[in-house]
């Protein structure tokens, strides 16, 4: 598509941007970041950056824990973003100064009765079937590495290689690396594809990509709670948590500032109303795995919208007949995890014009060639996918 810039094109050309992203989340921001830092002229439209899922986001970047059944190819997408993530970090801050909570001590998880521990054994077990690096630990072993846990936790594993990031850190930092970059943002909403003037448009716009590519994404609601520990402390425990208590799955991840994020809620819902259910069922099953968190400060209790598609796959690649438009959306809960990669490939395509291999499972295509198969597209109605 694109290989550079050209010095010989025409004056009008001269000023036409190379890339318009649509989308200033965590994907558009990096994919600009990475398209400007290679001397393309890049635009990003975003009427409120910092505003979408990422914002609501809890950062972990978990592909071991987050394995699940029948979503091997995804998974195996999930551990090459993760890999990418330490110099993807470090690239992030050299080129910024920013702290952005990359912290590695990696994942717990947990059962709280016999019945989460059957549960969460076969998932376990699944995981480790796939080579992943789950080390399971007995009650004792747990409460050695982290000794807030309850008592009545029954058993859990170690995923050393599952890590976290803070999305609220990591936006601004993105948008100044990609400004500094030479990106230029626009803070404007993007309605149609033919308002954009450039020479290959990228959208990154989470649910909004619905509208406007017509792309099987629709909203899916999450819930999650903000704590702080007391007295300005950081929390007292140091690994990710993620489990089950009395069949309820919660995660728990601690900041260095002392904040505490618990989530969240998986609901087919486009609203983002917090609703005094989804709060005291986080909160029942969090400080029943972390008894210490009913001391803490409950400071905000929010929700967003994740970007889903049918398969929980993202979309990435051109559309079908539009070489010229690429979709980057439909990331569902792996938004952050999966942003180093998705910008690299994205990066590359825009350049090239040659899809990565890796890319093969999640062209927009695949949509388009289940219906050409006998099953049907997905259509909307309302604000739901059917």
């Amino acid at each position: 598509m694109l290989t550079g810039r050209s010095e010989s094109a025409p004056s009008r050309d001269r000023v036409r941007p190379d890339v318009a992203v649509v989308g200033a989340g965590p994907i558009g921001l990096a994919i600009a970041w990475r398209c400007a830092a290679r001397g393309l002229r890049v635009v990003v439209h975003d009427p409120a950056p910092d505003s979408g899922a990422s914002a609501v986001a809890a950062g972990m970047l978990a592909p071991v824990a987050e394995a699940y059944f029948g979503e091997r190819q995804l998974t195996e997408l999930l551990l090459a973003s993760a890999a990418r993530w330490p110099t993807f970090a470090a690239e992030l801050t050299e080129a910024t100064g920013a702290d952005i909570g990359y912290r590695t001590e990696g994942t717990l998880m947990v059962g709280l009765t016999g019945d989460d521990l059957a549960e969460a054994g076969r998932l376990w077990a699944y995981q480790q079937g796939l080579g992943l690096p789950v080390t399971l630990l007995r009650p004792t072993e747990l409460r050695d590495r982290e000794p807030a846990l309850a008592p009545r936790v029954r058993g859990g594993a170690l995923a050393p290689t599952d890590h976290q990031v803070d999305p609220r850190l990591l936006l601004p930092a993105l948008r100044t690396a990609a400004q500094r970059a030479g990106a230029v943002l626009v803070p404007q909403a993007v309605r149609l594809l033919s308002d954009v003037d450039a020479r290959v448009t990228v959208v990154a716009a989470g649910c909004g990509a619905a509208a406007l590519t017509g792309l099987p994404v629709r909203p899916v609601k999450g819930q999650i709670l903000r704590l702080r520990a007391p007295d300005g402390v950081p929390p007292g425990f140091r690994h990710v948590i993620r489990g089950y208590a009395d069949g309820e799955p919660v995660y728990l991840v601690p900041r260095a500032d002392g904040e505490v994020v618990l989530g969240a809620t998986v609901e087919e819902r486009s609203d983002t109303t917090v609703t005094a259910g989804a709060v005291q069922r986080l909160l029942r099953a969090g400080v029943d795995l972390l008894p210490e968190l009913a001391e803490y400060d409950l400071v905000e209790a929010v929700a967003g919208l994740r970007p889903g598609t049918p398969d929980n796959a993202p979309i990435l690649g051109p559309l079908p007949g539009r070489p010229d438009v690429l979709a980057a959306t439909g990331h569902h809960r792996h938004g952050i995890v999966l942003t180093p990669i998705t910008a690299d490939l994205i990066t590359d395509l825009v350049r090239t014009g040659v899809p990565d291999p890796l890319l093969a499972p999640f062209l927009p295509d695949r949509f388009v060639r289940a219906a050409d198969g006998g099953g049907p597209v997905p259509t909307m109605e309302g604000d739901r996918w059917s």
